[in-house]
C-alpha cells in the first residue's frame, strides 16, 4: 500500500532551506588544540663550605664581617637568628602567613640581603633559627632598585654554636639565582667560596675544619629565653643562645 499520506497535499513544493547566517559555520571538535603556553623558570643555587671551629666564643661574632674583606662589593650586613615570634617565617608567597612573618622580620634589611635570604633559605643553605649570617654582594651588579641581577653572587659567612662544646662554627656560604641563564656563575662562586673559607681559616681564633652538623630545630612548644640577652630561641634543645652564644639557663 503506497504511503500517499506522506506526500504534500496538492503537490506543494518543498520549502526552501533557510539561508545560513553570514560567517556561521558548523564545526566539529578540532583534532589538535592550539594553545598558548606560559612558563616561568627560576634557578636558585648555592654552595656551602665545611665548618671552621672558633675557640673565641661570643667574642668571635664581631669578627664575622672582617672575614669578607677582599670579597665584599657592598656593605656587610649581619642578620641575627630570628626570635620565637618569627619561627614560621618563610619566603614563600604561596603561604601567606609565613610570608608575612618573613616580611615583618626582614623589611628593614637591604635589597641585597633580602635577595640573599630568599635564595639561601629557599635551598636550605641558611636557617635563621640558629644561624647568624654576615652577607654582602660578592660578584656581579645590581639593578636600579638595588636588587642583585640573576647571575650576581651574594652571601658571606654563617655561624652557629656547637651544642656540645659551645664553640662557634663558621662556614662560607654563597648563592645566586633568579630569571636567566646561569653562565659561568658556578665557577666564579666556587672561587669566591674558597677565598672566603681561606679568610675564615686565617682567623686567629680558628682551630681547623670540622664536620659538625648544623642543629635541627625541634617542633613543639618552643625553646628557652636567654637570661643574658633576652633572645627567645625557637630551638628547645639549644644549650647555647643562638644570638649571643651564652649558655642557656634551665630550670
Amino acid at each position: 500500500m503506497p504511503l500517499e499520506f506522506l506526500k504534500r497535499r496538492g503537490g506543494e513544493p518543498e520549502p526552501p532551506a533557510k539561508p545560513a547566517r553570514r560567517g556561521a559555520t558548523r564545526m566539529g571538535p578540532p583534532e589538535e588544540v592550539v594553545a598558548q603556553e606560559f612558563a616561568l623558570k627560576l634557578y636558585y643555587a648555592g654552595k656551602s663550605s665545611e665548618g671552621v671551629r672558633m675557640r673565641a666564643g661570643p667574642r668571635a661574632l664581631g669578627e664575622l664581617p672582617q672575614m669578607l674583606i677582599g670579597f665584599a662589593k657592598s656593605d656587610v650586613e649581619v642578620v641575627d637568628p630570628l626570635p620565637l615570634e618569627f619561627s614560621q617565617a618563610m619566603p614563600q608567597i604561596a603561604r601567606p602567613s609565613e610570608a608575612m612573618q618573613w616580611l615583618h622580620a626582614h623589611h628593614e634589611l637591604s635589597p641585597i640581603t633580602r635577595h640573599a635570604l630568599v635564595v639561601l633559605e629557599s635551598i636550605d643553605a641558611v636557617d635563621l633559627a640558629f644561624d647568624t649570617f654576615a652577607c654582602a654582594l660578592l660578584d656581579g651588579e645590581t639593578d636600579t632598585s638595588g636588587y642583585p641581577d640573576y647571575n650576581a653572587i651574594v652571601g658571606g659567612v654563617a655561624s652557629h654554636w656547637d651544642e656540645a662544646t659551645g664553640d662557634m662554627i663558621v662556614r662560607a656560604v654563597v648563592g645566586w639565582g633568579g630569571r636567566g641563564i646561569r653562565g659561568d656563575t658556578d665557577r666564579i662562586a666556587q672561587r669566591i667560596l674558597a677565598g672566603i673559607l681561606g679568610n675564615v681559616l686565617g682567623s686567629q681564633h680558628a682551630m681547623g675544619l670540622t664536620a659538625v652538623d648544623r642543629p635541627v630545630p625541634a617542633a613543639g612548644r618552643g625553646g628557652l629565653v636567654c637570661a643574658h640577652c633576652g633572645f627567645a630561641s625557637g630551638h628547645e634543645r639549644a644549650f647555647y643562645c643562638p644570638k649571643c652564644g651564652m649558655r642557656m639557663l634551665r630550670g
